[in-house]
């Protein structure tokens, strides 16, 4: 794919209506999940690009620094940041403005922490930490522009399609470099 084009993409939406009974592991050594407050709009920027490059995640780069920096700071959002030797992983944005409901609005791994089993651990330790508020319901929504075990990662820590739907999309330039996949 590259920028211009524009590709059917079927978005999935996925539900979980109780907590997982399993509890997370402890965390791999070297391995931290750190929740970050006032966050500054460049510290987001470089989280969401750097995770989010590779699978054409464009909406957050529309937003003016003030809007976006309005958004990430909401009370009801939450953004975890995996960070492995004391490097940025990756990183998981909840969004709790709805009463009695949790949206997982991103998770995602850098590309270099790709493959390492962090992304199973991450998932299921992000899960426990949206049921420690005590939802009725905890959501998300991903598509076949996301990594291809996403779906199937999703399932796997007991998230249930509910949902899909297909739209057209248009495969823009990513933004700060270049895409393996663009």
């Amino acid at each position: 794919m590259k920028p211009g084009d524009v590709v059917d993409v079927t978005v999935t939406y996925l539900e979980m209506l109780e907590s997982p009974r399993e509890p997370v592991p402890p965390a791999p050594p070297g391995v931290e999940v750190r929740t970050l407050v006032s966050i500054p709009a460049a510290v987001y920027r470089r989280l969401y690009g750097t995770v989010g490059r590779d699978w054409h995640w464009v909406d957050r780069h529309a937003l003016s620094d003030a809007e976006l920096e309005a958004q990430v700071n909401d009370p009801g959002i939450e953004i975890d940041v995996l960070e492995v030797d004391g490097a940025e992983a990756g990183y998981a944005e909840l969004d709790r403005r709805t009463a009695g409901e949790i949206r997982l609005v991103y998770f995602g791994l850098a590309p270099a922490f790709i493959g390492r089993g962090l992304g199973s651990w991450f998932l299921r330790w992000t899960v426990e930490r949206a049921w420690s508020w005590r939802p009725r319901r905890v959501h998300l929504d991903t598509c076949t522009l996301d990594h291809p075990r996403a779906l199937g990662n999703y399932e796997a820590v007991g998230f249930r399609r509910y949902d899909a739907r297909v739209r057209s999309v248009t495969i823009q330039q990513p933004v700060g470099g270049s895409s393996a996949r663009a």
